[in-house]
């Protein structure tokens, strides 16, 4: 069904390629549409091989949940006391805040 499909958008830009105003972009979709088309049709094979080989091999075809670790939770690092030298310098940036709040 998917390959119709696209095969159908690849003819209508064949028909916009070879138009007046067509470009090359045109033909490059006009190669893509069927790839597009191509592509479900081949997952759908390969998914079916990859289920046969598991049989065979006698592997579960569903596989089983896999248990996730539950996240760790940062470490809370306590507030260092503040140092003389950041005392003033906060203190310096509240006096040009206030300064700039009256201006």
């Amino acid at each position: 069904m998917s390959l119709a499909i696209c095969c159908g958008l690849a003819w209508w830009q064949w028909d916009r390629f070879t138009s007046a105003a067509g470009t090359f972009q045109n033909l490059g979709y006009v190669l893509q549409w069927p790839l597009f088309g191509l592509f479900p049709a081949f997952m759908f094979w390969r998914i079916r091989k990859l289920r046969e080989r598991e049989e065979a091999a006698g592997e579960p075809v569903v596989a089983a949940p896999v248990s996730v670790p539950a996240p760790r939770r940062a470490a809370v690092v306590p507030p260092a006391e503040e140092d003389d030298e950041l005392a003033a310098y906060n203190r310096y940036l509240r006096e040009l805040n206030a300064r700039d709040q009256q201006s």
